[in-house]
């Protein structure tokens, strides 16, 4: 009953991705067990990732006549999303600042998010320095929600108060999200064929990714794609670091720095653009049309690409240009209220892991795959928007109750991971076993993560 849970939500996931009622390729799903939480993330999360391997299928069954069976293991599928390395004689850096984390007010509850110094710094403006939320608490406490979350907010900083899944659905950005599908999809222009060799070995060999995302459900897409052969280029600003992050979701990629305000930044960038066959972006909406870099002029820089974009909470009404994370998400759609008052806390009680960085992630590279096949049949190109707010929606309409009966899945363990060690700049580590497979393909990393910026702004053999 749990398998043909994922199957039917694989169904779902992949019906809005393409139209099509019915899965191209078998799916089995194998492992077991569940995350735990008062949703179905465990389900979502293997869905998510079947849904990218049946559109994988389904692109090299335009190439070789058939398509491969999918095969998805939840168990390890939900592993991935905690940490895929684990490091052999070192540590992994904290994933959260100190400050980071959730906050009583006077009428409830906030996040506040700090991972980014830029965004600490504000909510230090606001609130005053500290260095620790035992510290900042009592500061907080004194606020209403609401109006702290506007003080933070409007400085150019990073919070969502709690709200239930109800007062989300009544709220102004909750009710746009009721008219946004999963995907936003459009197709572009005819361009040349593309000549891509499409073999069930590396699939993706010979596509060019170019990767403007951060933190982790853009990272986690090309990720994905990286692993299937792909040349995946990341692009950050000067500055920018993720040090709790890079071990996880840089491997399989070279990693630059490229300062969209310098002319030779720019210059160097639209040459990329120009030869690269996808763009994966993370920008809040209107972001890069700001920097010259809006929809049109990336397609007519690169046509034929394949543009897969990601935004906060969704692409209409208030919110569409409104900074976000997962954990803030999480706290704006119900759901770790709906944790809090299940378990009877008295305290938000968000998932276990980042859920909906992970799936979005995976739908992405679902859709970048699907924009792939789009590309050999009819030779167009295409945009794909998704949001973490919508895949939310995803998730909270899931059934509970059918969704959840699984022993908690376990911490890895030995046989979770490859034999063979990573080596990296860090040091030595394991990475866990691809959680998925298609009959004649599975995924593999030719490079060990790196830092960022790591490498020049140019396209490499992996």
């Amino acid at each position: 009953m749990s398998s043909e849970i994922i199957r039917e939500k694989t169904r779902e996931l992949y019906a809005q991705l393409t139209g099509v009622e019915s899965l191209p390729a078998a799916l089995s799903v194998t492992g077991e067990g569940n995350l735990p939480a008062y949703y179905p993330v465990t389900p979502l999360i293997a869905a998510s990732v079947a849904v990218a391997a049946q559109a994988l299928s389904h692109l090299l069954s335009l190439q070789h006549g058939s398509a491969d069976a999918v095969t998805v293991d939840r168990r390890l599928a939900s592993l991935w999303c905690k940490s895929s390395l684990k490091p052999d004689g070192w540590a992994l850096p904290p994933a959260w600042d100190s400050l980071a984390g959730d906050y009583a007010t006077a009428d409830g509850w906030i996040r506040l998010h700090t991972n980014a110094p830029a965004h600490r710094k504000v909510v230090e403006t606001v609130l005053g320095k500290a260095n620790s939320r035992e510290e900042l608490a009592p500061r907080v406490a004194r606020w209403k929600k609401a109006e702290l979350e506007q003080a933070v907010v409007q400085a150019g900083g990073c919070a969502a108060q709690m709200f239930s899944v109800s007062d989300w659905q009544h709220h102004v950005q909750g009710k746009s999200l009721e008219n946004e599908p999963l995907f936003q999809r459009s197709l572009c222009a005819p361009a040349a064929a593309p000549h891509w060799a499409l073999e069930a070995d590396r699939p993706l060999a010979g596509v060019r990714i170019l990767d403007l995302t951060r933190i982790i459900a853009g990272p986690v897409a090309t990720r994905f794609l990286a692993g299937l052969g792909a040349d995946v280029l990341r692009i950050d600003p000067f500055g920018w670091d993720e040090p709790g992050q890079e071990a996880d979701v840089t491997l399989g990629k070279h990693c630059a720095r490229l300062n969209l305000h310098n002319p030779q930044d720019r210059h160097r960038f639209e040459t990329l653009l120009r030869e690269a066959d996808v763009i994966v972006h993370g920008y809040r909406a209107g972001a890069l049309h700001k920097l010259g870099y809006g929809s049109e002029q990336r397609r007519a820089l690169s046509p034929g690409l394949v543009d897969v974009c990601l935004n906060a909470y969704g692409w209409s009404g208030p919110w569409r240009e409104r900074r976000g994370f997962d954990s803030l998400v999480q706290m704006s759609c119900g759901i770790a209220e709906f944790g809090m008052q299940q378990s009877g806390s008295d305290q938000p009680v968000p998932l276990p892991v980042q859920a909906l960085d992970h799936v979005t992630g995976y739908l992405m590279a679902a859709a970048v795959i699907q924009g792939l096949a789009q590309r050999v049949t009819t030779h167009q190109g295409s945009e794909t928007r998704v949001s973490l707010a919508r895949t939310a929606r995803e998730l909270t309409a899931f059934d509970v109750d059918n969704a959840t009966q699984q022993p908690v899945i376990n911490a890895a363990g030995e046989d979770d991971f490859s034999p063979q060690p990573e080596h990296t700049v860090w040091g030595a580590g394991w990475r866990l076993l691809p959680p998925v497979s298609l009959t004649k393909t599975s995924w593999r990393w030719s490079l060990p993560a790196s830092p960022l910026g790591a490498s020049p702004a140019s396209w490499q053999k992996a």
